[in-house]
């Protein structure tokens, strides 16, 4: 797996040793040993959660456990963007593990806040299914796992293909903006699963079961395999995954197209999703204006990529902007929908 990773990234830039000049042309920052640990990192805390603590086992998930293991989850990525400035600021210049790190950051906080449109359509895919909350966990274990494999291949796709074909990122930028100002206009409007064209394929194609069989995704009834609803609720996850990728990812480049910091940035935050997600199921009502954020960050991103080659906008600049207005909408939602005090 490193030597694949490698031999990606081997044609873009030189890989970094102590012995290297680093400039700012350098492309990738990642050394097969920094791949190895990243990923043995990534490796650990998923056999962690899934043996040791139970990801997989049937049981609800409550507010002070996706509290606790969200705290873990964005501490490990700050640890380790942390060991990442130490390692540059020890080997090579201050300067640069102060742009590379802001740059991780920068990219995690553009990653973590465009998940959040993910929770609202877990819930909504999770409510249309019926799938109890003691449930839902087996099925977002599977969905992170499924992500982390899907989005790997796509950003090393990703910068494959811009490496190559430069103009691609206007390309991005464009589809940015207009997913932002789409994602402005459909904010209010409510969208109705059982319209869905995909979903009707599904069903008029394969055999599912009227009710959910506990944890089980297959059962056989009168002799025939047959899906559950999980199952279904599982591949719709799946799907939404990738559409949501389309529009994270291409965010991303905008900020760095370095696939180590993509990546690192990627993957951190989609571990911490699943935690996040039950620990906003229950106030996801109040989140009245997150979308409209997450729109003019999209539409920000879009216009930043646009101009990369006319004016580039400080790393620090962006990080401010996108914190400033995932910040803001959170703010004004939980001020709007605060609980009126009984007189």
């Amino acid at each position: 797996m490193i030597d694949l990773l490698t031999s990606l990234t081997a044609g873009l830039a030189p890989a970094l040793d102590t012995s290297t000049h680093v400039t700012e042309t350098t492309v990738s920052i990642g050394t097969p040993w920094m791949w190895a640990v990243f990923f043995c990192i990534v490796l650990v805390v998923l056999l962690i959660d899934l043996i040791f603590v139970g990801g997989g086992k049937q049981h609800r998930v409550s507010l002070k456990e996706a509290a606790s293991w969200s705290v873990v989850w964005v501490g490990l990525a700050l640890s380790f963007g942390a060991g990442l400035w130490w390692y540059l600021d020890t080997n090579f210049t201050r300067e640069l593990a102060n742009t590379k790190t802001l740059e991780y950051l920068t990219g995690y906080l553009i990653e973590k806040s465009l998940a959040v449109d993910n929770v609202f359509v877990w819930l909504m895919l999770f409510n249309f299914f019926a799938i109890p909350f003691e449930l839902q966990k087996r099925v977002l274990t599977y969905g992170v796992l499924g992500a982390i494999i899907l989005r790997t291949a796509m950003i090393f796709a990703g910068v494959w293909l811009i490496a190559h074909f430069h103009w691609l990122l206007y390309v991005f930028g464009l589809f940015l903006l207009f997913t932002g100002i789409k994602m402005w206009w459909m904010a209010d409007k409510e969208i109705r699963l059982e319209n869905n064209q995909l979903l009707n394929w599904f069903k008029r194609h394969f055999a599912i079961t009227n009710q959910l069989h506990g944890e089980k995704f297959f059962v056989l009834e009168n002799g025939v395999k047959m899906m559950t609803p999980l199952f279904l609720a599982l591949i719709m996850v799946e799907i939404s995954d990738v559409i949501f990728a389309v529009d994270s990812i291409p965010a991303i480049f905008a900020i760095t197209s370095d696939p180590f910091i993509v990546l690192t940035s990627n993957i951190f935050a989609i571990l911490g999703l699943r935690a996040m997600y039950f620990l906003l199921a229950d106030m996801a009502d109040r989140f009245t204006y997150i979308k409209y954020g997450l729109a003019l960050v999209l539409v920000f991103i879009g216009i930043k990529m646009i101009l990369i080659d006319i004016y580039k906008i400080p790393v620090g600049i962006s990080l401010s902007v996108v914190a400033l207005l995932i910040g803001g909408s959170v703010l004004l939602s939980w001020i709007k929908t605060k609980p009126q005090e009984k007189t």
